[in-house]
Order: C-alpha cells, then sequence, then structure tokens
C-alpha cells in the first residue's frame, strides 16, 4: 500500500500538478491527464463517470481534508497529475 500523502507531494514538488474541477476537466478533456484524484464531495459529475480514459482516484475524505493533504491553504475538489515526475502516484 502507497503513502497517498507522500506519493502526493512528491508529485507536487518534482513533477506537473494542476488543482481544481476546471483545470483536472481541461486537462482530461485535451489528454494531458495521467491521473485525476478526487475529494469524496467533488462536485463535477464528468469527472466522477467510470470512462473518462484516465485513472481516477476518489480520496476518503473532503475537499478541505485533500487540499490540506496537498499542502494548500484552500480547498481542492479535484487534481491532475499530468506528469508524476519521481512518485509512484500511478500506482495508487
Amino acid at each position: 500500500m502507497i503513502d497517498m500523502s507522500k506519493a502526493l507531494k512528491a508529485a507536487i514538488t518534482t513533477g506537473h500538478v494542476e488543482f481544481g474541477v476546471d483545470q483536472t476537466e481541461k486537462a482530461v478533456k485535451s489528454g494531458k491527464a495521467q491521473m485525476v484524484i478526487l475529494a469524496e464531495n467533488c462536485p463535477s459529475e464528468m469527472l466522477k463517470a467510470k470512462d473518462i480514459g484516465v485513472k481516477v482516484h476518489t480520496y476518503e475524505g473532503n475537499n478541505m481534508e485533500l487540499g490540506a493533504l496537498c499542502g494548500k491553504p484552500f480547498s481542492v475538489s479535484a487534481l491532475v497529475v499530468i506528469d508524476k515526475g519521481t512518485s509512484n502516484i500511478l500506482t495508487l
């Protein structure tokens, strides 16, 4: 079992991660997304669909908790991993 917090921090610092439902939906539509991580209370129906063509991981917590896990001073309902950097996050 990989450590979600460690993997996420590594992806954020060494790779390319974008935050927010709009940015995540754009990255998925443009084919840049490698993986999507959603908070349990993410409002986007598009990202919750099972057939968006990219791996989706639902974080077991709300948007405030996901934001804190990412080290952000704001809530994060969705984030997209465009480049995983040195992290092992894609094995979630």
